[in-house]
């Protein structure tokens, strides 16, 4: 193969491996994903690069960084072997009733998969296919027939069907409340680990616990320690692990708060302008299967909803 024949493709197994390393920014991490070893993928790596005329990484001591080029083709080849796994998975499917989803890792582990034996009681013959990411895809070009995003309350299309929401509240193992230092007031802080969710695009500040402070009066305060995490799903998995104290939105955690997983250890609590909301795409306006997911998930949402107790101050907002 020759740069710039214009027609060619390399073989799919070297953008396999591409697609992988770079995700993981580490060949060895690459190699254990594939189960191959770390010189295979190296190897795989240097025949894309060859084929292309063009260095895709720039290869450090002890990391891994996409070139311009790399991030390009990067974003191609996801896309373009999202769209081959979605079409072989569809044509090999058949007529079988499938529902395909896009959502966050955090509405599928916490507000999903805890519901979806239920589903599967009432609808034995539906499958449901979950793509949990957080990167927002195209809904019709992604061929997905349903997606659950995280949307501002006033700008939601009309038609979504509003699934989770509520306050932003504190939680934390009960298991943290049973050491020596007491969590019945925001100075008390100061002696518990803070686990903070970091985002970066400051799309969700009342999620931080820079602003919550703010709003509490406790600009100063000096917490035991702090944890940043730039995954919402990882706070809240520490924080029931009893490693500290994390912000949630309150519709989100609602099965955790009823298992007794975690627990709301101060009364503050602040109104989250966005809540989770269920969009069809035209692809799946037309599945019969997904007019039977989107009824039952409006009724998971309404008793989930009927069952939260009254939250007193929700109509408080971080400044």
């Amino acid at each position: 193969m020759t740069k710039g024949s214009g027609q060619d493709l390399p073989p799919l197994d070297t953008l396999r491996v591409f697609e992988i390393a770079g995700r993981e920014l580490s060949f060895t991490r690459a190699a254990e994903r594939l189960f191959v070893t770390q010189s295979a993928v190296s190897k795989q790596i240097g025949t894309l690069e060859s084929a292309m005329g063009l260095s895709l990484f720039e290869r450090k001591t002890r990391s891994l960084k996409l070139t311009q080029a790399g991030e390009r083709l990067l974003r191609a080849t996801e896309t373009s072997l999202a769209t081959l796994r979605e079409a072989f998975a569809d044509l090999r499917a058949g007529d079988e009733p499938i529902v395909t989803l896009t959502c966050t890792p955090a509405f599928a582990s916490f507000w999903l998969i805890p519901r979806l034996n239920a589903f599967r009681r009432l609808n034995p013959g539906v499958d449901i296919r979950i793509s949990a990411d957080t990167r927002i895809v195209d809904l019709e070009r992604g061929r997905f027939d349903a997606a659950v995003r995280h949307l501002p309350d006033r700008s939601a299309p009309a038609g979504a069907l509003q699934i989770a929401g509520g306050a932003v509240i504190a939680v934390c193992s009960p298991n943290l409340l049973k050491t020596v230092h007491a969590l019945k007031k925001p100075q008390d802080l100061t002696h518990h680990v803070l686990l903070d969710y970091v985002d970066e695009a400051r799309h969700l500040p009342w999620l931080s616990w820079s602003v919550w402070l703010e709003a509490a009066g406790l600009v100063d305060l000096r917490p035991l320690g702090r944890v940043e995490f730039n995954q919402y799903e990882s706070a809240i998995r520490a924080a029931v692990d009893g490693q500290g104290v994390a912000l949630a939105t309150r519709g989100l955690v609602e099965n955790l708060l009823d298992s007794g997983a975690l627990v709301t250890p101060l009364p503050q609590r602040y109104s989250n302008p966005r809540s989770y909301f269920l969009l069809i795409s035209q692809r799946g306006a037309g599945n019969p299967a997904v007019a039977v997911f989107h009824q039952w998930m409006q009724s998971a949402a309404d008793l989930a909803k009927s069952e939260s107790p009254g939250l007193p101050g929700d109509s408080r907002r971080p400044p």
